[in-house]
C-alpha cells in the first residue's frame, strides 16, 4: 500500500531521498499519482490531502454503486480515509460487502471507511445545533463530517425558537464551543439567536423542513442570509457536509 501523501510524509520522503536512503525511482513511484489518478469514469484527487489537509469526499447520490466501490478501492489502496455522502441504505449494504470495516450512518446517509487515524490538528470543539427534530438528519451529516475530519464534536438537538428557553438552558455549552453549526428549517431564525449570543464563528444551515411557503428551504436560506447577527455565514440548503467541512477548516486555525 502506498500511503496517502500529506505534508509530513512528503517531507519525510524528500529527506530520505536527500540522505540517500531512497532511490529516485522509488520516490517517483510514490508520487506518480499526484495530483490525480484517472480511472476512466473518474479522476481521483489523491493530492487533496496534501493540498487541503483532508482527503477527497465521494458524493454518493446518482453514482453507480460499482463506481463508488472502485473509487474507494483506489483511495484505500493509497491509505486514504473515505467519506461517502448522500448514500442510500441500499447502496451502503452493497458497499459494506466489499468494505466490511466501513460504518454507515443511516440518518445522515454517510458511509465512512477509516484506514488510519486522523491527525489531531483541531483546536477546539465544534457544536452542532438543530432547531427541530426534522433538522436532525442534516445536523447529523454536519456532526459526522466534523468527527471524520478529526474534530471533537458536541450536539444539541431540538432547541428551536418556538421554545427559546431550551437554547438559553444550554448557554454554557454554546459559549464553550470554538465553532457553532446551527441547522434550522421553517423561517430559519435560530442562527440569528445564537449569533447574537456568542463571539464564535456561526455557520448556518437552512433545511428543506417546513410547510408550503418555506419553498423547500428557500425561506430559511433567505432569512439566514439576512440575519441581523453579524458574522453568521450561510451554506446551501441541507448542506450539512459543507458546514462540517467549513467548521473543520476554521477549527484548525
Amino acid at each position: 500500500m502506498i500511503p496517502v501523501m500529506d505534508t509530513e510524509r512528503l517531507k519525510g520522503l524528500l529527506e530520505k531521498l536527500k540522505d540517500g536512503k531512497m532511490e529516485v525511482d522509488d520516490v517517483v513511484e510514490k508520487l506518480r499519482h499526484l495530483p490525480f489518478e484517472d480511472i476512466g469514469f473518474a479522476c481521483i484527487d489523491h493530492h487533496r490531502q496534501l493540498r487541503r489537509g483532508f482527503p477527497e469526499v465521494i458524493y454518493g447520490r446518482k453514482k453507480k454503486t460499482e463506481h463508488i466501490v472502485l473509487i474507494m478501492e483506489k483511495m484505500v489502496e493509497k491509505g486514504e480515509n473515505v467519506l461517502v455522502t448522500r448514500l442510500s441504505g441500499k447502496k451502503a449494504d452493497k458497499i459494506k460487502k466489499h468494505f466490511p470495516e466501513s460504518i454507515y450512518f443511516p440518518d445522515a446517509q454517510i458511509l465512512t471507511r477509516v484506514v488510519r487515524p486522523v491527525e489531531g490538528k483541531a483546536k477546539g470543539t465544534i457544536l452542532v445545533v438543530s432547531a427541530g427534530t426534522a433538522d436532525i438528519p442534516v445536523a447529523q451529516e454536519a456532526a459526522i463530517t466534523s468527527q471524520f475530519l478529526g474534530n471533537k464534536v458536541k450536539t444539541l438537538f431540538d432547541v428551536g425558537v418556538s421554545g427559546l428557553h431550551r437554547i438559553l438552558e444550554n448557554i454554557e455549552t454554546i459559549m464553550g464551543a470554538s465553532v457553532i453549526i446551527v441547522v434550522a428549517g421553517m423561517e430559519g431564525a435560530l442562527p440569528s439567536i445564537v449569533g447574537g449570543l456568542v463571539d464564535k464563528p456561526v455557520i448556518a444551515v437552512p433545511t428543506s423542513a417546513g410547510y408550503g411557503a418555506s419553498f423547500g428551504g428557500v425561506s430559511a436560506l433567505l432569512g439566514m442570509l439576512n440575519s441581523c447577527a453579524s458574522g453568521v455565514t450561510v451554506v446551501n440548503i441541507d448542506n450539512g457536509f459543507g458546514a462540517g467541512y467549513a467548521a473543520s477548516l476554521i477549527n484548525r486555525i
